[in-house]
């Protein structure tokens, strides 16, 4: 096999060029490529394969260190703390919706009762309004006059 670059290892291993220069420095003094004239690593089989294996056992120790015991436990105390956060997201937002509704059709019957009582109020002074205070008339021509109730938007609270 002929001689790799960083970036075909780079690719194979599916890491980031830096990380390999990375491994290279962490390799032991005889595993480590030799540099040509330029300057430049000279990879050869040998070089690859200490590269994968570095890479492979840096990995599963890393793997290893993520699942200690007591990483299990907390992992299961905050699943079970989401879990309950989960649960009481899904009440709040049942409550929202049910007062959401109330307000509603609290809204729409306060809507229909200030529409039949504006109704209501309405149509008595109209009935029972046919005169006009500045013409004296049979009932009032004793200097008495005739007032109309104030319309407003809280009339009907003076019944």
């Amino acid at each position: 096999m002929a001689n790799k670059t960083i970036s075909s290892i780079a690719k194979d291993l599916n890491i980031s060029r830096a990380r390999v220069y990375q491994i290279i420095d962490m390799l032991d003094e005889n595993e480590k490529p030799s540099k040509d004239s330029n300057d430049r690593y000279v990879i050869d089989d040998s070089v690859v394969n200490a590269i994968r294996k570095y890479y492979v056992n840096s990995n599963t120790k890393a793997k290893q260190e993520k699942t200690s015991p007591i990483d299990d436990k907390v992992l299961d105390i905050m699943r079970h703390q989401l879990d309950e956060k989960d649960r009481q997201i899904e009440k709040l937002t049942q409550l929202l919706s049910q007062q959401q509704q109330l307000n509603l059709s609290t809204n729409r019957q306060n809507e229909k009762l200030l529409d039949t009582n504006t109704h209501s109020q309405d149509d008595r002074t109209l009935q029972s309004d046919h005169t006009d205070v500045l013409k004296p008339t049979e009932g009032n021509s004793k200097g008495v006059e005739n007032k109309t109730p104030k319309k407003g938007l809280f009339s009907w609270l003076r019944r």
